[in-house]
């Protein structure tokens, strides 16, 4: 079976998140007042071949944990579904 894979990539909230906070000082410098708390993260689409749903999550999952981000530092969440 093959699954298509949208991978969001963000900061943890309990991080400073520097590119953020000059993106989001940027847009007041420009007039955009009304925006604040930006946040910048990652956007990652993938195919994945697997036998199973379940065995395609597992897959993402390492390697979301084990390359696609840093646990440490960002958290993910994704959406699957069948092509």
């Amino acid at each position: 079976m093959k699954f298509f894979v949208e991978i969001n990539v963000m900061p943890l909230k309990a991080l400073l998140d520097p590119q953020g906070k000059a993106v989001s000082q940027s847009m007041k410098n420009i007039g955009f007042n009304e925006i604040s708390n930006v946040r910048i993260g990652k956007h990652i689409t993938l195919e994945i071949e697997s036998e199973s749903k379940e065995k395609a999550l597992e897959r993402i999952n390492q390697a979301c944990n084990r390359i696609l981000s840093n646990p440490i530092m960002e958290g993910y969440e994704y959406i699957l579904r069948e092509a």
